[in-house]
């Protein structure tokens, strides 16, 4: 993956976006707002997922990467835990016939193999099943925490340097990307949250330097096609200069 001040800055606006993430939030306020449990806004999350997605592929977005679940996110009640573990069950269930039938490749990024057995082993299927799929990847960020991929990068160079394979004068921009997870994947052009919050939370913190942020108030549950063609074109309004003029 390329470093993104190397793209080419805009003129007269940007032209759409070939990497999209979007930090998920606001299922439980949204089932607050309703006085229903927080499962049922997960439930709704879920929903969202499979919408998104759907619309990501109409719009021609060549890779959407969505934050299901971070590393901090162990610290929420074991119910809970284990509701959002079931979740993902059933999209993973309820969804592959058709990434496989729509030619979308699915990807995981994150600590994922310290999940359950069962759920790494649905996963690991999944994974087997989309791998040669020519169309858009989809990319679930699951046990993810940014702080702790950039340290395991970094680990892995440091022991690269320390036996000899690797000279760390190297060691530039490119070549630390190409120890990331999202290594072969296009830069991150575009990071939404929704819900109104303004922080990145932990997510993609080193892939979001040069990318467009857009904060917006919608809760995840109610996010549609029509909410994310509003935020691809709020990205093409913006002029993406990487730092020059």
């Amino acid at each position: 993956m390329a470093a993104n001040p190397a793209r080419a800055p805009s003129g007269g606006g940007s032209p759409p976006p070939r990497h999209v993430a979007i930090i998920m939030d606001g299922n439980g306020r949204w089932a607050k707002a309703r006085f229903l449990p927080r499962i049922a806004g997960h439930k709704q999350g879920v929903d969202a997922v499979r919408r998104v997605s759907r619309a990501a592929r109409k719009l021609g977005i060549e890779v959407l990467t969505l934050y299901a679940f971070s590393s901090e996110n162990w610290r929420r009640p074991e119910e809970e835990v284990r509701d959002l573990m079931g979740l993902l069950r059933h999209f993973l269930a309820s969804e592959l016939d058709e990434l496989v039938s729509e030619g979308v490749k699915l990807r995981v990024i994150g600590d994922w193999r310290g999940l359950s057995g069962d759920l790494v082993a649905m996963i690991d299927a999944a994974i087997a099943r989309t791998v040669d799929n020519p169309g858009p990847t989809l990319v679930i960020a699951l046990n993810y925490g940014a702080q702790a991929e950039i340290l395991a990068a970094a680990r892995r160079l440091a022991e690269q340097a320390r036996d000899g394979t690797l000279d760390p004068v190297s060691i530039d921009e490119a070549r630390f990307e190409a120890e990331l997870e999202t290594a072969d994947l296009p830069p991150l052009d575009l990071l939404i949250r929704t819900s109104g919050e303004q922080r990145l939370s932990n997510f993609l913190l080193w892939q979001a330097a040069y990318a467009e942020l857009l904060f917006v108030d919608t809760l995840w549950p109610d996010f549609n096609e029509d909410t994310l063609a509003e935020a691809i074109g709020q990205f093409g309004r913006r002029q993406r200069r990487f730092g020059g003029l």
